[in-house]
């Protein structure tokens, strides 16, 4: 999941270590709430939702919709602002690759955001379902499942969730690590030079050129010593 380009999102200053909005921000992001509840009811139905997302991220609409049915944790229909303001945090939190960090300090409200039935538990199938808000796809997914259902009852209690969200936080140290390894890596190479030319600017000689360079050499200093052999013969038949 990523947001689109140039959204209204971009420009709130989102705390990437804690994942929330200052209190300025989340008061800036209630007012946008009211400007998208066109209905004055302080509520935010599908329709409404999904035009909202489709606009902001780049999701599907089964996606789109799916994600509605996570927040509307008593089936109403309708989202207040408590769960825009989470879908928010959610959305930045992707944008700038913060999620592990993100269900590492809020364990408690995303282990209720996966569990969609209900039932104090996350599935295989919850966990795979809803894994693209967290940008956890494919074989990660049922890697880290599997690791932390101590059980073995193939579901998740919190407990369980609770050791896969202390775990994100070595996850997201480590990614950091590299990410700021590959940084310096890539800031302390050298630049390219172009072929032919020095530091100073100047042009080199190319490499395919050298044996040129030092036939002419050699033809010069034989085309020297000639001319010297010449004028000493000439010199001594003068003598003679």
């Amino acid at each position: 999941m990523k947001l689109k380009k140039e959204t209204v999102l971009h420009y709130l200053d989102f705390d990437s270590v804690y994942c929330l909005l200052s209190l300025r921000n989340a008061k800036i992001l209630a007012d946008y709430f009211k400007l998208l509840d066109v209905h004055n009811k302080n509520r935010m139905n599908d329709i409404q939702f999904y035009h909202f997302m489709n606009h902001v991220t780049d999701l599907k609409k089964k996606e789109i919709m799916m994600t509605f049915n996570m927040l509307d944790w008593n089936a109403s229909g309708e989202i207040g602002f408590e769960q825009f303001y989470m879908l928010v945090c959610i959305l930045l939190c992707s944008e700038y690759n913060v999620e592990k960090n993100f269900i590492s300090r809020h364990s408690r409200p995303v282990f209720e955001l996966l569990d969609m039935d209900g039932g104090r538990s996350i599935s295989p199938a919850e966990f795979q379902a809803s894994g693209f808000l967290f940008n956890l796809k494919g074989h990660a997914l049922s890697k880290i499942f599997y690791e932390f259902d101590v059980s073995g009852d193939e579901y998740l209690n919190y407990k369980e969730f609770k050791m896969f969200a202390m775990a994100c936080i070595d996850m997201q140290e480590e990614t950091q690590k590299q990410r700021k390894w590959q940084l310096r890596r890539a800031s302390s190479q050298p630049p390219r030079r172009e072929r032919g030319v020095s530091n100073a600017g100047i042009t080199n000689t190319p490499p395919e050129s050298h044996t040129q360079l030092r036939n002419d050499r050699r033809s010069s200093h034989m085309t020297q010593a000639a001319v010297s052999h010449s004028s000493h013969r000439d010199r001594w038949h003068q003598t003679d």
